[in-house]
């Protein structure tokens, strides 16, 4: 999708949706390994509740392309780096290395090397790519309470980052002045995962990365006020490109 163009970028910005924590699913050849922990699976240790669903409605509405996985992360995670202590889970991270190295290969790398290629390709295009990674946050952690319903964590020191995360929370707040919107919360944007990897390969005037983190409960609702925010969600997005492509 083209959002702007400039001089840098003569053929305008390209949006890319991911989304690492689409589902629980276990793959037959692992089964096995979760005997015990079958209980977590549809919890939010083993995926993000309504990520997937808010991802496909973005890249439908915007027309981007949409990378996606559903194995569940409690297998390896998408969203980690390899070695990374999270990248396993305790149901997989006492396997022998090669069983592990088989594991990113059929269901880490497929995904990685996907986003990675095609932002790649894209900046040698001559295009900035604006990456939206889908997330979602459960309401409570170890007794905890977040403090947010909607979230964008982004590296602050990137003002391309700082720019479309306070363009799309502020389009958001005008359509949902309900709703409580955060920064780097509840996890600092710039820690390791898959935006935090591409950062380090490409500069800031070509790659923007941004996690929209939304918060479970929504989800858990369902019926019409999570329609009703993933509608508002992606037409504050609709508005956010129009604010950056006034500004380029």
């Amino acid at each position: 999708m083209s959002l702007a163009a400039d001089a840098g970028t003569p053929q305008g910005d390209a949006l890319v949706i991911t989304c690492e924590h689409g589902g629980h699913e276990v793959p037959p050849a692992y089964a096995a390994l979760f005997a015990g922990h079958q209980a977590l699976l549809p919890t939010h240790r083993g995926w993000d509740p309504g990520a997937l669903e808010l991802a496909r409605q973005m890249a439908g509405t915007l027309g981007a392309p949409l990378f996606a996985a559903t194995t569940t992360r409690l297998l390896i995670d998408l969203n980690r780096s390899i070695g990374h202590r999270q990248l396993h889970s305790e149901a997989t991270r006492g396997l022998p290395p090669a069983v592990r190295l088989g594991m990113a290969a059929e269901h880490y790398r497929p995904h990685r090397d996907a986003v990675e290629s095609e932002v790649a390709r894209l900046i040698a295009g001559g295009r900035r790519v604006i990456h939206i990674a889908s997330h979602s946050f459960t309401p409570e952690l170890r007794g905890v309470v977040r403090n947010a319903d909607v979230a964008w964590l982004y590296d602050p020191r990137r003002a391309g980052e700082r720019a479309w995360a306070s363009h799309w929370l502020s389009a958001l707040r005008q359509r949902r002045p309900d709703l409580r919107l955060r920064r780097n919360y509840p996890y600092q944007g710039k820690g390791d995962g898959l935006t935090s990897l591409l950062r380090k390969r490409h500069a800031p005037a070509h790659y923007v990365g941004l996690e929209l983190e939304v918060n479970q409960r929504f989800v858990l609702q369902g019926g019409a006020v999570w329609a009703g925010l993933r509608a508002d969600i992606i037409l504050a997005l609709t508005d956010a490109v129009g604010m950056a492509t006034a500004q380029r």
